[in-house]
């Protein structure tokens, strides 16, 4: 019989040739996870284990919150959400260089609170602001860029879907994780808007002379954006006050962005077939993966790749800050290979328990853990940063998924322009990781603070 360890790695290989031949990730996930348990312990205890597991998966109440969230999105394209934020953005910012391009920054990051989808964000805004921009003169590279990047703010700032199957998976507050991705998030804003203003000023060909906005227009798309303001207080403002937890805040956003778009577009029951549709097959694909990075992460756990991989590691005695580094440039080149979900499950249940045994085990002294945090805190600074360089695979080549997002709406703007668009924003988004990686607190304080 083969040795646990080496089953494992070859496992991991097989794992890698299966997506690289374009099978779906849960199947592949699904197919290595229970073909190697097999191999372990015998088809007998997989049988077992999956007379109970899918259930037990399905059922975990926190993760009733993913179909509620995808509903919310799926309102917010329908109801016109993102023209509001747009021109209210623009109005507000458009009357310096460059504002235009920073109101779809702003747009890209409030679509993001209520839609929880990087690529549905980028495909929104896109839509919405990337004719404007154009036909404002702006530069095409710069149009497109920095709405592909723009779109990665839908990720990260909550309500996310991706960082409610991060807290499912590593047994994290849902609530705590979205306190701690808020001022992150708002960072990325702004360090996107400092490199709009710094691309402009170095090169004032990128964007036209600022426009005057009169002020009745200031107001009529100050008062048309109230509404979304509205539900994003509700429902994160709700959860941060602890009136309620997120599956019922879900309900909340998903029931009030449902009455705008009846209020807006009137009863539409194809429309509303839709997006029920595309809301189950979201779901049920969020869904399948789940099953397949359980029976994944069974199969490491017994095998003991992770243990092994973090007395490896130990046994080089690396600085735990650099174990960290190397962690997340893996996931900076796992995102340039698929998709943001995809990657979160299949490689945070092999990463975590490696971060937990090095944090806690073999590095921790007198003084305590090795990072200097708590596994709690532990696990909220670990997943925002893996969100953030989740976010860089979205615009990073050869797939970089928003870029095709944007090119796939602007077919005359060359894939290399846009690429050549998003470096800037990419630079800044490593900044963002420095930052975090220096300053913990960026991530931790607001959690704490709010009792999270």
């Amino acid at each position: 019989m083969m040795e646990p360890l080496a089953l494992g790695i070859g496992g991991l290989v097989v794992l890698a040739a299966l997506i690289a031949l374009r099978m779906p990730v849960a199947f592949a996930m699904i197919l290595v996870g229970a073909g190697g348990t097999s191999l372990l312990y015998g088809p007998a205890i997989l049988l077992g284990q999956l007379k109970t597991l899918a259930f037990g998966q399905f059922s975990i109440y926190d993760l009733s919150v993913v179909p509620l969230f995808v509903l919310m999105g799926a309102f917010a394209t329908r109801a016109g959400m993102s023209g509001d934020l747009f021109r209210a953005a623009r109005a507000w910012l458009g009357r310096q260089r460059g504002g235009v391009a920073m109101a779809g920054i702003a747009a890209c990051a409030g679509f993001g609170a209520v839609c929880g989808s990087s690529l549905a964000t980028a495909s929104t805004m896109g839509r919405v602001a990337l004719p404007e921009l154009l036909r404002y003169g702006y530069a095409p590279r710069l149009a497109a860029g920095s709405l592909a990047a723009g779109g990665v703010l839908g990720i990260l700032i909550p309500p996310s879907v991706v960082l409610v199957i991060y807290a499912v998976i590593v047994e994290a507050s849902i609530v705590a994780l979205f306190m701690a991705a808020l001022v992150p998030g708002l960072l990325a804003v702004l360090l996107f808007m400092i490199t709009i203003g710094l691309l402009v000023r170095l090169d004032p060909d990128l964007a036209p002379r600022a426009e005057a906005v009169d002020r009745k227009e200031l107001v009529g798309a100050s008062l048309a954006v109230l509404p979304v303001l509205a539900v994003f207080g509700l429902v994160i403002g709700g959860m941060y006050a602890g009136f309620y937890n997120p599956t019922p805040a879900a309900s909340v956003g998903a029931f009030l962005v449902g009455l705008m778009w009846l209020y807006r577009r009137g009863f539409n029951l194809a429309e509303l077939k839709d997006a029920l549709l595309e809301t189950g097959r979201t779901t049920a694909m969020i869904y399948l993966i789940v099953l397949g990075a359980e029976l994944l992460k069974i199969f490491m756990a017994r095998a003991g790749v992770p243990q092994a991989a973090a007395a490896w590691i130990g046994g080089q005695g690396f600085d735990p800050l650099l174990v960290m580094v190397m962690l997340l440039v893996a996931l900076i080149l796992l995102g340039c290979l698929m998709d943001s979900l995809s990657m979160i499950l299949l490689v945070i249940p092999f990463f975590w328990p490696m971060l937990v045994e090095i944090n806690g085990g073999l590095y921790q002294g007198a003084e305590g853990a090795a990072f200097g945090l708590s596994t709690e805190d532990l696990k909220i600074w670990f997943g925002i940063l893996a969100l953030i360089v989740v976010e860089l695979g979205l615009i990073t080549p050869p797939v970089g998924m928003n870029v095709f997002v944007i090119s796939a709406l602007a077919r005359d703007i060359p894939m290399g322009e846009i690429f050549r668009g998003v470096m800037p924003f990419f630079l800044a988004e490593i900044l963002r990781v420095v930052l975090l990686l220096a300053f913990p607190a960026l991530a931790l304080w607001l959690p704490a603070r709010l009792g999270g």
